[in-house]
């Protein structure tokens, strides 16, 4: 009798601890095959030209990837590098290994849903199961006091009933071992060069350096949050930034919003912040599993425009609006591929609602800079802030404007941050 073999397709869950479809796939198979693609979708130019994914963002990803291989052969395993379209890749894995089934999480927007899809079709073919699974959220969606389509489209409301009537999980145990099939061509890690991108050169002034992989991000979850009492007694003195900077290792499921939550948890009222911050990214999740485009669009009417809108673009982009502020944050943007959520929120709202520039464009070139771009948050909140959906605003909405003392502030690393609970959001890739 041959054994089971489950393919474990990794996207956007690059971890092996409180990973689901990787302990259910050791649960349920003899053999597990772990696979990652670099589809090459993600780093096509876009329609101006630009780039879909940065080089910061796509090293942080390739360094991710090779701390995922490694984790994995410390457990007597091996993850399947590949480069090219999932929906061709998958199929021929799962025919060359006796593929039983596929596991992977399932994604809320539009480009990740198509291409799971076009996945599903095709082995669908092959008369193989998808198997999607739920893990980029804190609160599981089978456990929230509404079903998707009731969700509230106010976050206030959404909050108040989630944290009153639902729980969040304990994360999943670890496999002690995982055992695979005889791989005879793991294949290499690509370059950046091989991706169509340059190397990204650090920037002497940055004060952080985010290394990708699940090994990193567990150092920086228990180094920001030890310091979580001092850092509350600190809070607003001396423009101190106190946020975790979590958000690279979430975004691509280095780390779980649950390991963060139960972490949290031991801090007990100090780590309020950060579980609200968490809560945003699961209400973008979910309103993007509730509307789909239409949460960015519904009330995308045609926005009044500046008439040299694009060249205003450009000088944002550029950190060249002449406001000192602005035009700091987007040069450190495109130094070093983060900026704090509160300078989003901020340089956002200074290009939608100053400038009457497309918001489009901006989420866009957020897409491309952001090493911890996420598709629900960032778009999510261009729209929230552009006013083209249905996010109501509330107590819990994060503080746009700028400070009149800050308008001439000048230091390339921004540090200030407001002493309200409107600085929530950390986590929330604007």
């Amino acid at each position: 009798m041959s054994d089971k073999t489950i393919l474990v397709w990794f996207r956007n869950d690059l971890r092996i601890h409180d990973n689901e479809i990787l302990l259910e796939a050791v649960r349920k198979a003899d053999k597990v095959l772990p696979v990652y693609c670099f589809d090459p979708y993600y780093f096509q130019p876009t329609e101006t030209g630009a780039n879909k994914t940065g080089n910061f963002r796509a090293r942080f990803l390739l360094e991710a990837v090779a701390d995922l291989r490694k984790n994995l052969q410390g457990f007597g395993a091996e993850l399947i590098i590949r480069i090219g379209s999932p929906a061709e890749i998958i199929p021929q894995l799962a025919e060359e290994y006796h593929v039983s089934e596929v596991y992977h999480h399932r994604e809320v927007a539009y480009e990740e849903t198509n291409i799971s899809e076009q996945v599903e079709a095709a082995l669908w073919k092959m008369r193989l199961n998808l198997k999607h699974f739920i893990g980029h959220t804190m609160y599981h969606k089978e456990d929230l006091p509404f079903p998707i389509k009731d969700i509230p489209d106010s976050f206030a409301v959404f909050k108040k009933k989630v944290e009153r009537d639902s729980n969040v999980r304990p994360v999943v145990p670890t496999p002690d071992h995982i055992s695979v099939p005889e791989i005879t061509d793991a294949g290499e890690l690509p370059t950046l060069q091989q991706l169509g991108l340059t190397e990204p050169i650090d920037d002497p002034r940055a004060t952080e350096y985010f290394q990708g992989g699940e090994t990193a991000a567990l150092v920086q979850l228990h180094k920001s949050l030890s310091n979580i009492d001092s850092s509350a007694k600190q809070k607003g003195k001396n423009g101190n930034d106190n946020s975790t900077k979590l958000s690279p290792w979430i975004s691509i499921g280095c780390i779980s919003p649950r390991q963060v939550y139960w972490e949290i948890q031991k801090y007990g009222n100090n780590g309020n912040l950060l579980k609200l911050e968490l809560l945003w990214r699961d209400y973008f999740r979910f309103m993007f599993k509730k509307h789909g485009q239409k949460f960015i669009s519904a009330k995308n009417e045609a926005a009044e425009l500046a008439t040299d809108h694009d060249a205003l673009f450009d000088k944002w982009k550029l950190g060249e609006t002449g406001v000192p502020l602005i035009d700091a944050a987007m040069h450190e943007l495109n130094a070093t591929g983060y900026i704090s959520n509160q300078n989003r929120q901020v340089v956002a709202d200074y290009l939608v609602n100053t400038l009457k520039a497309d918001w489009t464009k901006g989420a866009a070139y957020f897409e491309e800079k952001l090493i911890d771009y996420s598709p629900a948050s960032n778009w999510g909140n261009w729209a929230f802030i552009a006013g083209v959906n249905d996010a109501k605003e509330s107590k819990y909405t994060i503080a746009t404007k700028l400070p009149k003392e800050l308008e001439a502030k000048t230091d390339f690393v921004i540090t200030w941050q407001p002493s309200s609970i409107d600085e929530a959001g950390d986590l929330v890739e604007a």
